[in-house]
């Protein structure tokens, strides 16, 4: 795969692995007490988590209707595995390298596959959320940070002296079957908030950050493939450096400087 780059100071602040797959029925409390007990050593908290399905007519109006799905987290609560019926998610909010997260999913995949096992794989995607924070002054700042193409709307003017104070856009890559989806823009705060269940390895102090909000993707065009591991795993590596190579020209120079400063 040949050697990349590994900064010091990343600004990735949560990964998200969903692995969709044929649907199931829903897991027995037997099917999540085994569960339990193949993740126990990483993850040994059981933490179900409640998500909202469709809306229903009541009476009184629209009312959400939501379900819980099985949710196990490590320790520090910086990593969680979450079983849909439709999906595997595998979230982290401390991601060191690709193959610690592979190490994290195949767990979960196996796991599934010896309690519940799904048919087959519908769609495998790698998300990874950034906040570039470089202390900017001013919007128009970012354009010494971030990559002109995405930046360039900030010389434009709306009147004398009226630039763009926020933007934000969507960009796809690729295709409905492969591809990259893009989200990007300046704003303020966080990008995952601080106060959730899963907690970030370090919280700066709020204040203007840069998204780069990358969702690369992989779905089978024709046939719907078992699932099976050395399959996903290839299918992994490629989603998850085609992200990669990406981010590298969202980035100035001196962007990287700063990364590769030690925390």
């Amino acid at each position: 795969m040949g050697n990349r780059e590994i900064y010091p100071s990343p600004p990735l602040v949560l990964t998200i692995v969903e692995l969709r797959h044929t649907a199931t029925p829903a897991l027995t409390d037997s099917d999540q007490a085994s569960l339990k007990a193949v993740l126990a050593e990483r993850f040994p908290l059981f933490r179900p988590i409640d998500r909202m399905v469709n809306f229903s007519m009541t009476p009184a109006g629209i009312a959400p209707q939501q379900t819980t799905d099985p949710r196990y987290m490590t320790r520090d609560n910086t990593a969680s595995i979450t079983y849909r019926p439709d999906a595997i998610v595998v979230e982290t909010t401390r991601y060191h390298r690709r193959s610690s997260l592979r190490e994290l999913v195949h767990l979960a995949v196996a796991a599934r596959q010896k309690v519940a096992p799904a048919d087959g794989i519908t769609r495998l995607g790698v998300r990874y959320i950034n906040e570039i924070r470089v202390g900017i002054e001013r919007p128009t700042d970012w354009a010494a940070w971030i990559a002109p193409a995405l930046t360039s709307i900030s010389a434009l003017q709306a009147g004398t002296d009226v630039q763009a104070q926020s933007w934000q856009g969507l960009a796809v890559f690729g295709d409905q079957d492969c591809g990259v989806a893009l989200r990007h823009g300046n704003l303020e705060g966080y990008a995952v908030d601080p106060s959730g269940d899963l907690r970030r390895s370090a919280t700066p102090p709020p204040g203007p950050f840069y998204l780069l909000d990358l969702d690369s993707y992989w779905s089978p065009a024709a046939e719907t493939p078992p699932v099976d591991w050395s399959d996903i795993e290839r299918r992994y590596d490629a989603v998850a450096l085609s992200a990669y190579e990406l981010f590298e020209q969202l980035v100035t120079k001196d962007c990287r400087e700063v990364l590769r400063r030690d925390q």
